[in-house]
Parts: structure tokens; sequence; C-alpha cells
């Protein structure tokens, strides 16, 4: 069986600027990948070039073992960043007409798409909805329309870019639900984000591109194996102001660990410290410290930090020499994502 996905040496330009740069990737058959990267990092112009909207200046892709996604078109399933529904029509005559576009026999067509805006929740939001011309619709249900209209006709691969972008943590639960159910369907799925959150929750594997060039393509285990955590998470036993002189004295007391090369101190709003982060130097093993953490400082709560996509992101184009990607650009807010 080919891959789903085989990419070599793709390059794209437009005028002096290189958006994707020299790309080899390859998609295994079945498996849930997450397209990563900030902003302007060349995932949405790599997805049309795949999608043959675009083409390459250089390299050769194949999409379903063939040489072009047009001559796979009804195996594809395809939501792009830039949402667009036929405003005029209704919701129930758009879906349907898309559906017949992808190969689906119109009785058919029109069973699957009332199943499917009954399985998002649009009847739930809008009464008769299906009557609805979909200018009536909020930018959040046109987004669900758009899905549908990706996935009504079961295809092979479904590439979603940008997809979880403007929903609400209700919406967003409820649409990684749908990707997860079509993976286990036998759907291989490409999604595109910049919140590496998203990516965590669902992904298999992850790629990530940075100014065009790929910086990372594993799996989220071998992530985790390969980025070896050197943080260490100490929670006090009770509350210390960080000036204080307990505060002083816990944070004299986890410095002077031996392997420990720097201790920083995170303070709330109220200068309260809610937890204190460790830095192990290389060679140290946590097996060691953590023994000595429990004896020099009374704590409620110790623990190796688990390694995020932020965290491996930040460190690779860190080390690349460009620090203007900040960790915000990069993961949705914290506080969202505490309701996800």
């Amino acid at each position: 069986m080919p891959e789903a996905i085989e990419i070599q040496g793709l390059t794209k330009t437009f005028g002096s600027k290189i958006a994707v740069d020299h790309l080899d990737l390859t998609v295994p058959t079945g498996s849930l990948c997450g397209f990563i990267g900030p902003n302007g990092a060349g995932k949405t112009t790599t997805i049309r070039m795949i999608m043959s909207i675009i083409f390459p200046d250089s390299g050769e892709l194949r999409v379903l073992g063939r040489t072009s996604a047009v001559e796979s078109k009804d195996r594809i399933g395809y939501l792009p960043e830039e949402r667009g529904v036929y405003k005029k029509m209704k919701v129930g005559a758009f879906l349907a007409y898309v559906a017949k576009l992808k190969g689906v026999d119109a009785g058919v067509a029109r069973q699957k798409t009332m199943a499917w805006i009954d399985k998002v929740g649009l009847h739930d939001q809008l009464k008769d909805v299906h009557k609805k011309k979909c200018e009536e619709l909020s930018k959040g249900m046109q987004q669900k329309v758009q899905f549908i209209a990706a996935v009504v006709h079961e295809p092979d691969l479904l590439i979603l870019d940008e997809v979880f972008t403007g929903l609400d943590p209700v919406n967003r639960r409820l649409m990684r639900g749908l990707i997860d159910e079509q993976h286990k369907r036998g759907c291989t799925i490409v999604f595109s984000t910049h919140a590496m959150y998203e990516a965590e929750q669902l992904c298999q594997r992850v790629f990530m591109i940075h100014q065009g060039v790929k910086v990372l393509d594993d799996t989220l285990s071998g992530i985790r194996a390969k980025f070896d955590p050197r943080t260490i998470i100490v929670e006090p036993m009770d509350a210390e102001i960080g000036g204080s002189e307990s505060g002083v004295a816990t944070l004299e007391a986890l410095r002077s660990v031996r392997g420990i090369r720097n201790v920083e101190a995170v303070e709330d709003r109220q200068g309260v410290v809610t937890e204190y982060l460790l830095t192990m130097e290389e060679r140290c093993s946590p097996r060691e410290v953590i023994p000595e953490i429990a004896r020099v400082a009374g704590m409620r709560r110790v623990e190796l930090k688990k390694v995020s996509l932020d965290d491996v992101f930040i460190d690779l184009v860190t080390r690349s020499g460009d620090t203007s990607v900040k960790r915000e650009d990069l993961r949705m807010n914290a506080e969202e994502a505490a309701h996800v």
C-alpha cells in the first residue's frame, strides 16, 4: 500500500521569499499527523501544493499513490484555512451539492448530510438549520458546515488547515472527537495548527516547519524520548512570598542541591510562590536529584516536567538563532486550554 502523501525536495518561492524550502515528508497511510509551526511557517503553502491549488517551483509529491490530488479528488476531504460557503444556498442543499460533486448518490447524500447536521449539533443550535441560508449562520456554525462538506463522502485522506481557529472550548472538544472518529474509521488525517496543545491531544505523529524548513518529524513518543526533560517542578508545602525570609531560604536550599544548575521561583499576582522550576545539569539523573530535594526542602509535590511540543519547538528555533518566535505564538491561551 502506498503512503498517503510522499514529498521530496518540495520548494516554493514568492518573489524573494522562500515559503517552503526543499521539504521532504512522508505521511503514512492510516496515520493522524499534526502539521505544526507558528503563523507564517509555510504550513498553508505546503497544503495548497499537496492539494494542487498552487504548484511547486521544484520537487516531487504523490498523493494517495497519484502524482496529483486532482487524480484522487473524490478520495480526499479538505477544509481550507480560508473559510467559505455558498452564502445564498441553503445549508442542506449546499451539503448535498458538495456530496454529489464527490460522487455520492443524491438520495444517500441527503441522508448523510442530515445525519451529520445532527452529529455536529447544528440542529440544537438553530431550528431547521438545513433550510437556512449559509449566510444566516454564525462563523462557528459555518465552520461546522464546512467540516461536514469535507467528510460527508467518507474520504481516505482528510486535510484540515487550522480547523480549531475560531471555535470556543466546547466546540474544540467536539471537533477533536470528530477528528478522532474519522481516524478510527481508517482515514489518514493531516491537520495544521499553531496551537500545539491540540496536536498533543490528538496526534500519533507530528512534523514541524519553521521558515519553510522542516525541523522535526517524529512520533510523539519518539519526541519525548529524544528531548529528555531537564526540569523538575517543586510545589512548596506552605505558601511562601518570593522575597520573604522563608522564600529566600527555600530558594537557596534548592540551589544547593548537587546537579541543579538553575532554580526559578514562579509567583502568582500576589507574589506567592506557586512552584519552583529546577533545571538539572546535562549528565544528572532525576533519580539522584529528587531524593535530595525532598531532604532539603518541604514540598507538597515534586515531579519531572513532561516535555511539551511548545518546549521542543522553542528549543529548536532558539538553536537556529531565531528569537522572534514566542511561546504565545505557538499555543492556545492557558486559561482557554484549562477549560477544553
